[in-house]
Formats: structure tokens, C-alpha cells, sequence
């Protein structure tokens, strides 16, 4: 009985109490306003993320397109720039550049009337450029600072002093065209300092020859035989004067405007046949030595020979040329015969070093008596400390006409690549 009367009494104040928690209508219609508020939020969001996920895609696509275009420039750079470095092998294969240079020192005492000479010049400072366009067609050029500095006022020049075309007609025989040396000498061909003796170029070939000489024309070189080789050649010519006494160095117009009224003709013969040893001749006829400038002068002939030999440690160098010039006007100061020689052997010590002595003799004036000859003995050593690198001294004594004979010691360093 008492356990029923409990029972009742709980479900009733359970009854009230569920009673009073039960929500109104206005609750109810109030928590689902908010509902749809938090809703139409969360509506909104989605939205946003609608559209950022739309915005991202779009990077994203952007950013792809980008690493594609990337890639593909990438990729085009990668080719351009191999392409580009085979096209400069290709440069590299076949464009050489080199060239020399030398410094020399003289300390020099003058005699019988003659100035001394004490300097330093840096004398030459030279260039080479040459292109292989085929295996047959190619280009050289040689260009030349001398003394350092040019312009006016200045000591020194810049020359021009190569730059032909060259085309092998077969494997005997080429043509050259454009401006080159003309083939006679020894040294007019070669004169990189490494390659001779004595700080200066003799002065046979400097006074009479004259070297260094180039002109511009045309010449065809070749192979006649086993050993012997040819040079012909048709070319401008020099361009002397009473005013220089006729000298032939005086009429070097080193293609400058050159006058071109008459023109020389050159011919060379040389044979090779035994290693180490190089005989040659060459023979040159000029129309008119003045370019038809003076009517007292004429036409000119040049003979030159010269021996070159190298066997084992022993060197000969011997030449002789002479000019003879047709005229009255040459003729009456002597200079209608210029003539000069010279020998000099020499001893390679070792492969670093190298001794000589030289005797020349030389005459722009030798068609009459007077007093215009030089003699001059000379004698000094190279030292190589790379066969492409030269330390030279020498010393010279002349037997030279007044005021002009120079005695003393001379020093040079040289070098070509």
C-alpha cells in the first residue's frame, strides 16, 4: 500500500515536470528561424567554397599551362643553345686566330759623325685572322701595329699587311688574290721573331729586298715536281723617287691609294728536296720603278738567291740580291745598281739555345765610286724558353759611310701563337 502511494507521487511530479519543460509555439517558430539562418549560412559557405575551389581549378590551370609553356621554353633554349655551340665549334673549327709580337732595346754608339741610338720600342704588334670556308676556299689576313702608337705626330703605324683569298685549284696548284707578300727573300715570308736570329731583320733584305714588302694582285703557287715548287704573281708595284735617290725601300706604297700607272711581275722557284734545306731564286720586273712619275727613270729588275739550310745543329743562311734600275736618272747618282749579300751560320747549342755570327754588305748606290757601302759583322745568341717564346742578344760593328755607321749592342723578346 505504502509502495503505491510512492509510485503515484513520483509520476505525478514527472507529469508537471515535463509539462513545464515542453517549448511554446513562439519557441518553436524562433529555433527553426535560426535554424534556417544557420542554413542559409552554411548555404553561403559552400557557395564561397564553390567559387574558391572554381578560382584555385583556374590557377591550378593557369599554373600547369604556365609550366608547360615553361617547359617547352626550356626546351627550345636547350636546342637553340646546342645548336649554337655546334655552329661555334663549327666557328672555332674553322676560323684561326693568331699572331707575334717583339720588343726591342738598342744601345747603339755613333761614329764618325753618326747619332747614338738608346731606346726602347715594343716594335711590332701583329695579328693574324684566317677563315676555311671549304676545304678548298679560304681567307688570311695580317694586321700590324708598329711603335706602339699612330695618328699624327706619332712614331708609329697600323698596317694591313695581309689579306687574300685563297683557292686550291687542285691538289698542286692554288691561286691567291687580295693583298699579299711578295714571294722573294728569306725573311719577307717569314720574319716571326722566333724564327731568326738577331734582334733587327738583317738589313740586306730590310735595305734591298726591300722586307717586309707585300702588294696586291694575283698569284699562282704550285708543285712542278718532287721537291720544287713555283710562284707566279702580277701585282702593283713601288713607286720610288729622285728624292729618295732612288731607293727601292723608299718606294714601298704598301696598298695605301697606291698609284697603279705600271706593275711588276714576280716570279720564284724553290726546291725543298732534302729535309732541313731550301734553295731558291727569284726573278721581278717592274714597268715603271717611279709609276711614270719621272722620265729620267724606268723600268726595274730584281734577282735574288738564297740558301736556307738546317741539318742537326748546324744552320746556314746565305742571300744575294740585286736591282738594276734603267734610267739617266738612277743612273747618275749610282743607284741604277743596289745590290747586297749576306752569310751567317749559327749553332743550336740545345733545344733552348742558339748561337750565330753574320757578314753583310750592302749598297743603294753601288753603280758608281763614292763612298755609300756597308759592312757589317754581327754576332749574338736566342735563348727559347718555349719554342714560340725568344730572349735574343747581339752585338753589330759597322764599316758604314759617314755619319752613318753604329756600333753596339742590341736585345729583344719576342713571342707568336
Amino acid at each position: 500500500m505504502q509502495f503505491k502511494r510512492t509510485l503515484l507521487a513520483t509520476s505525478l511530479l514527472l507529469a508537471g515536470a515535463v509539462q513545464a519543460a515542453a517549448p511554446t509555439n513562439e519557441e518553436i517558430w524562433e529555433l527553426l528561424q535560426e535554424m534556417k539562418g544557420q542554413m542559409a549560412d552554411v548555404q553561403q559557405q559552400n557557395q564561397e567554397l564553390k567559387a574558391e575551389n572554381a578560382t584555385l581549378k583556374t590557377k591550378v590551370d593557369a599554373t600547369q599551362q604556365v609550366a608547360l609553356e615553361a617547359s617547352e621554353a626550356v626546351e627550345a633554349v636547350a636546342v637553340a643553345t646546342e645548336e649554337a655551340v655546334k655552329s661555334a665549334k663549327l666557328i672555332s673549327d674553322k676560323t684561326t686566330i693568331g699572331g707575334y709580337g717583339e720588343l726591342h732595346y738598342n744601345n747603339l754608339e755613333g761614329k764618325n759623325g753618326a747619332s747614338d741610338k738608346e731606346e726602347v720600342d715594343f716594335h711590332r704588334f701583329v695579328l693574324f685572322f684566317g677563315h676555311e670556308f671549304t676545304d678548298n676556299l679560304r681567307f688570311f689576313s695580317e694586321l700590324e701595329l708598329e711603335h706602339s702608337l699612330a695618328g699624327d705626330g706619332k712614331e708609329g703605324e697600323v698596317e694591313l699587311e695581309q689579306a687574300y683569298i685563297e683557292y686550291d685549284i687542285n691538289d698542286q696548284h692554288q691561286v691567291t688574290g687580295g693583298l699579299f707578300l711578295t714571294p722573294v727573300g728569306i725573311i719577307n715570308e717569314t720574319h716571326e721573331p722566333n724564327t731568326f736570329y738577331g734582334t733587327e731583320r738583317n738589313s740586306v733584305e730590310k735595305n734591298i729586298i726591300p722586307s717586309t714588302w707585300w702588294e696586291a694582285g694575283v698569284m699562282f703557287s704550285g708543285e712542278i715536281a718532287e721537291g720544287f715548287s713555283y710562284d707566279v704573281a702580277a701585282t702593283s708595284g713601288l713607286n720610288t723617287s729622285s728624292g729618295d735617290s732612288y731607293k727601292v725601300r723608299s718606294g714601298r706604297q704598301k696598298v695605301s691609294k697606291a698609284e697603279a700607272e705600271d706593275y711588276a711581275y714576280t716570279g720564284r722557284i724553290k726546291w725543298t728536296g732534302l729535309p732541313g734545306v731550301e734553295l731558291a731564286a727569284s726573278l721581278q720586273y717592274q714597268e715603271d720603278i717611279t709609276q711614270s712619275n719621272d722620265k729620267t727613270a724606268g723600268g726595274a729588275t730584281l734577282f735574288e738567291t738564297h740558301a736556307v739550310i738546317q741539318r742537326g745543329a748546324f744552320g746556314l743562311r746565305a742571300l744575294y740580291a740585286t736591282w738594276n734600275l734603267d734610267g739617266n736618272g738612277p743612273e747618275s747618282i749610282g743607284a741604277d745598281e743596289q745590290t747586297g749579300w749576306y752569310i751567317e751560320p749559327s749553332f743550336q747549342i740545345n733545344n733552348n739555345f742558339g748561337v750565330f755570327t753574320r757578314y753583310s754588305e750592302w749598297d743603294n748606290q753601288a753603280g758608281n765610286s763614292s763612298d755609300s757601302e756597308y759592312e757589317e759583322w754581327a754576332f749574338g745568341v736566342n735563348w727559347w724558353p718555349h719554342q714560340d717564346v725568344v730572349v735574343k742578344v747581339d752585338y753589330q760593328d759597322q764599316d758604314a759611310p759617314a755619319g752613318k755607321e753604329r756600333d753596339g749592342f742590341n736585345a729583344g723578346l719576342g713571342y707568336q701563337f
